[in-house]
C-alpha cells in the first residue's frame, strides 16, 4: 500500500516526538512552553497500563513542577524514606533514612509512584497545551532524512491505512527497541552487566507493617528488593536462577516463598497481582544519540539497572536538555551545531549514572558465599562512617561535562597562576543544577527560583551591576537577577568562591566567575523566551530548513 498523507495531519511540523512515555510527554510539553509546535506519535491508545518505574528524584521532580505538573504529582507519589540493606537472612546490615521535607530544589530527595498515574498526569498536561497534537494508536515504521527534513512513516494501528508526517527535528523517545536510533543506524555499548530479575506489583488494602522506604536483599544467589510504592501498591523485585522461567512464579501461590517475608500475617487471598514479569536488566548506552536532525531519548539512548532509581529519570532530564536547544535552534537564536552539546552532555552523565548502578548492584549481589560473609561485616561498619550516610541519600547527580554551554569557569590563561587556583572554586559550579532556593523579596515576587523567574537565561550575582551591564544583559534576553547579602542562593554563589553565575534555561550552571563583570559577556544572544509564547516556530522554518541541510 502506498504511503499517503493522513487527511487533516500531513503537514511539515517543527518536531515530532515518537513516544508518548514520560520522556516524550515531557519534552512535548517543554517545547510547547517555549512556543514549539509538536507532533507526538504513540502506539498505544492510551496509557500504557502496566507499571514500570517507581521512583525519581528531587532534579526530576523539579523538572515535573517547571511545566505544571508538581502538585498533581504530590496528589499520586509519596516520599521515599530511604534504603536498608538487608542480609541473606533479612537481618538490617544497614540503614539510611532520608528526610521527606522539601530540600534544596523544593521536593523530597526521592518520591516513589506509580508509572501509569504520572503518565496520566503528564498526559492531562500535555492536552491542556494547544502547540500539541497526540496522535495514538499509530506505528511509526521509518524515519529518513530527506533533503531539508525529516520524513516519518506510520501505520493506523485500527486501520492499516499507511500515512507520512515531515519534520525539521524528530525525537525518538521510544524506547529500548527504538525505531528512530535503529533508523539512525546507532547501536548498544554494553557496560558489562546483564542479570534476569522478576518484577512483581501488588495491590491490596491490607497493611503489611514494614519500614515503608526501600529494603534491599543482598545475597549473591537471589537478591531481592521491596517497597511500598502507593497507598495500596506494593513492588517486589528478585533475581532469577539460571533454571527458572517467569512462568515458574506466575500465580501468588507461586510468588508466595518470595513475598512472604514481608508479608507477615498477610493471606493471599487479601493480594490482587498486577503483574509478575521477568525483566533482563541492562546496562547500556547507544552509541549515537544524533544524527543530524534525529535524535534519541530515555531508554532509546540508554538502559539502567534499577538498583539506584536513576532509568526513567534519566529520560526526563535528556528532555530538558534537549528542549530548550530545539526551541532556540528554531527561533534561529542558535546554530544547530549547538545542538551536539544535548550527546556530548548527557551522555557522559548518563554513563556515569548507569556504572553507580552496575557497581550498587555488584556490590549487592555477587561474590557468592564469600562476598555475602563481606557485606554482613563491611556494611554495617561503612555505614557508620562519617558522611558516608549522607552520601549514599544524596540525590546529586554529576555535573556535566565541558559543552559549548557548560564553561569551567571563564578565568582562566590570561590569569596569573596562583591567582587561578585561589578562583578554581568557581569552575565547580559549571555543570552543576542551580539550586531552587527561596528568593525574594523581588521585583519579581517572592518564592523559589523557578516560580519567580522566566524560563530563559539567568545572570544571577551577589554585586549590583552597572547600567551598561544590566542593559546588556537584558538585550541579550537573560533575565538579571541580583541577590540578597542573607539570601541562599547568596550562600551558595560564596560558597563556590563565585559573585556571579551564568544558569541555562534548564537551570543548568553555564559558568560562574567572581562578579557580574567576568561573567556577563559570556551570556548568548537569545531571544527571550516566555511561556506559552504565540510566536508562530513555523515562519522561520523556510529560513531554518536550507540552513540545517547545508550545515549537515
Amino acid at each position: 500500500m502506498t504511503a499517503v498523507e493522513q487527511p487533516g495531519i500531513g503537514r511539515r511540523w517543527p518536531v515530532i516526538i515518537v513516544g508518548a512515555g514520560p520522556t516524550g510527554l515531557t519534552a512535548a510539553a517543554l517545547l510547547a512552553d517555549l512556543g514549539v509546535e509538536v507532533l507526538i506519535l504513540e502506539r498505544w491508545s492510551d496509557v500504557y497500563p502496566q507499571p514500570r518505574a517507581v521512583h525519581l528524584d528531587d532534579e526530576v521532580y523539579r523538572i515535573l513542577d517547571r511545566i505544571g505538573v508538581g502538585a498533581e504529582f504530590a496528589q499520586v507519589s509519596r516520599p521515599g524514606l530511604g534504603l536498608r540493606l538487608l542480609d541473606p537472612r533479612h537481618r538490617v546490615l544497614a540503614a539510611f533514612s532520608r528526610t521527606t521535607s522539601a530540600g534544596r530544589h523544593g521536593h523530597p530527595a526521592a518520591s516513589m509512584f506509580d508509572q501509569p498515574q504520572l503518565e496520566a498526569v503528564l498526559r492531562g498536561a500535555v492536552a491542556r497545551r494547544e502547540k500539541v497534537t497526540l496522535l495514538s494508536d499509530v506505528d511509526v515504521t521509518h524515519v529518513v532524512h530527506e533533503r531539508d527534513c525529516v520524513r516519518v512513516s506510520m501505520t493506523d494501528r485500527t486501520t492499516g491505512v499507511l500515512w507520512v508526517e515531515r519534520a525539521a527535528f524528530v525525537l525518538g523517545a521510544d524506547g529500548a527497541n527504538s525505531v528512530v536510533r535503529s533508523c539512525m543506524g546507532s547501536r548498544w555499548e554494553e557496560l558489562g552487566f546483564t542479570q534476569r530479575w522478576m518484577v512483581v506489583d501488588i495491590d491490596t488494602d491490607a497493611e503489611l507493617n514494614q519500614w515503608e522506604g526501600v529494603h534491599q536483599v543482598c545475597d549473591s544467589r537471589r537478591a531481592a528488593t521491596y517497597m511500598r510504592v502507593g497507598e495500596r501498591r506494593y513492588r517486589w523485585e528478585f533475581q532469577l536462577l539460571d533454571d527458572e522461567t517467569s512462568a515458574d512464579f506466575a500465580t501468588l501461590t507461586a510468588l508466595d516463598p518470595q513475598i512472604r517475608p514481608w508479608l507477615g500475617d498477610t493471606e493471599l487471598e487479601q493480594l490482587h497481582l498486577i503483574r509478575a514479569a521477568e525483566y533482563t536488566f541492562r546496562a547500556c548506552v547507544a552509541d549515537r544519540w544524533r544524527d543530524r536532525r534525529m535524535f534519541t531519548l530515555g531508554d532509546a539512548a540508554h538502559l539502567t539497572p534499577p538498583f539506584i532509581g536513576q532509568g526513567m529519570g534519566s529520560g526526563v532530564r535528556d528532555a530538558a536538555n534537549l528542549a530548550w536547544k530545539i526551541a532556540a535552534v528554531l527561533r534561529g537564536d542558535l546554530s544547530s551545531e549547538c545542538l551536539d552539546s544535548y550527546e556530548s552532555e548527557r551522555k557522559p552523565h548518563a554513563t556515569a549514572l548507569i556504572k553507580l548502578a552496575v557497581s550498587m548492584g555488584v556490590v549487592m549481589t555477587r561474590g557468592g558465599v564469600a562476598g555475602d560473609r563481606l557485606r554482613s561485616v563491611a556494611a554495617p561498619a561503612v555505614a557508620k562512617l562519617p558522611g558516608f550516610a549522607t552520601m549514599v541519600t544524596d540525590s546529586a547527580t554529576p555535573p556535566l561535562t565541558p559543552s559549548t554551554f557548560v564553561r569551567p569557569g571563564p578565568i582562566g590563561a590570561q590569569l596569573p597562576t596562583g591567582l587561578r587556583a585561589k578562583l578554581a572554586g568557581t569552575a565547580q559550579l559549571a555543570g552543576t543544577l542551580c539550586p531552587n532556593l527561596e528568593v525574594g523579596p523581588t521585583d519579581d515576587g517572592s518564592g523559589r527560583l523557578d516560580q519567580v523567574t522566566p524560563p530563559g537565561f539567568l545572570v544571577i550575582t551577589a554585586d549590583e551591576p552597572s547600567d551598561a551591564q544590566a542593559h546588556e544583559i537584558r538585550r541579550r534576553g537573560a533575565h538579571l537577577l541580583v541577590v540578597a547579602p542573607d539570601s541562599e542562593l547568596r550562600q551558595w554563589l560564596a560558597e563556590a568562591g563565585a559573585g556571579a553565575a551564568v544558569v541555562r534555561p534548564d537551570r543548568t550552571v553555564m559558568l560562574a566567575g567572581r562578579s557580574v563583570a567576568a561573567v556577563f559577556t559570556h551570556v548568548p544572544a537569545m531571544t527571550e523566551p516566555t511561556l506559552a509564547d504565540t510566536a508562530d516556530v513555523a515562519a522561520v522554518l523556510a529560513d531554518f530548513l536550507p540552513r540545517v541541510t547545508a550545515e549537515s
